[in-house]
Parts: structure tokens; C-alpha cells; sequence
């Protein structure tokens, strides 16, 4: 599927009942997103073209900000390397990402403590009643404001990297 057929389908994924698009999303014809860099102790994200920096964001992570998921309901965000898999346009959190996580590794692990990993991971927006929870509220995941995560999913293709740093 060419890119343009891509963005079109996404935008049309996105009317919601009744015919009403949500904000009317911007394509994006920039450099391509080759690479994601989340560093959790800083709240930050970095949409990368090779080495460049193509744009920067204020995040918040799981409500338990310290070391990484390893458990289902550890509300930690995962640390390590992984990719985008997956797009929600109808996420409860206004718009959504997937990320790979758990990996083999993440897997492993939880299986040699007897418990679960955890799943479900997505860079996402607040879905306006998630304002004032403060910066650190989701159960995992990867929280931008809506207005960012509309350019973010517009900009970011499956299969993109995504490495996340303590």
C-alpha cells in the first residue's frame, strides 16, 4: 500500500459515528520516522530520521515511573528495545500506537517468576478526561496531549523502532 492510500484509509478510519471526524488530521510529508527514543527519567520522546532529531515531545508514563515492566499491573513502561505493531484510531485514549512489548525476553523472564508479563502497551493520547492526573498516571503505556498524538500517528508507520531508556 502506497502512503497515500495509507494516510487515506487511517483518515477514514478515524470518522466516527454519524460521519464526524474527531480533528481533521494533517498529513505528513516530512522526513520518515526511522526511529523512536523514549527516555522515561527525563519525560521525553524523540521522533528520529537516522541520527536527526525530527521533533520532541513531553511524555508521561506508568503511575509506578521506576525500572521496568515486568509484571501485568506493575504500572511500569517497559524498558528496551521493541517496534510499533499495531494502530488503534478508535483508542480510548483518543488515538493509539501499539509497541511489541512483551518481547521473548519480557516473556521469559515473567515466565521464570511464575507470572505474567502484561501486555497492552501504546503511545497514546490523554483523551481529555485524563487532564489532571498528573504526569505519571497510565498503567504502562506512553502518554502524549491529544493534539501531539494526532501529528505522532500521522508521522510514525508500523514496524518504526522504538527503544525505551530508563
Amino acid at each position: 500500500m502506497d502512503r497515500r492510500t495509507f494516510l487515506a484509509s487511517t483518515v477514514a478510519a478515524i470518522v466516527l459515528p454519524f460521519g464526524v471526524l474527531a480533528r481533521e488530521l494533517r498529513t505528513y510529508s516530512g522526513p520518515e520516522v526511522t526511529r523512536i527514543v523514549i527516555y522515561k527519567g527525563r519525560r521525553k520522546m524523540y521522533l528520529m530520521h537516522g541520527a536527526k532529531v525530527l521533533k520532541k515531545y513531553r511524555i508521561g508514563i506508568g503511575g509506578n515511573p521506576v525500572g521496568p515492566k515486568q509484571f501485568e499491573g506493575d504500572s511500569k513502561t517497559p524498558e528496551g528495545s521493541y517496534i510499533i505493531d499495531r494502530r488503534n484510531p478508535n483508542s480510548a485514549y483518543h488515538l493509539s500506537l501499539g509497541i511489541s512489548y512483551p518481547n521473548q525476553r519480557d516473556e521469559a523472564y515473567a515466565a521464570s517468576m511464575g507470572r505474567r508479563p502484561g501486555g497492552d502497551i501504546f503511545i497514546h493520547g490523554r483523551a481529555g478526561e485524563n487532564r489532571g492526573k498528573g504526569r505519571d498516571w497510565t498503567a504502562g503505556c506512553i502518554s502524549v496531549s491529544d493534539r501531539n498524538i494526532e501529528k505522532i500517528y500521522m508521522m510514525v508507520q508500523d514496524g518504526t523502532q522504538v527503544d525505551i531508556f530508563p
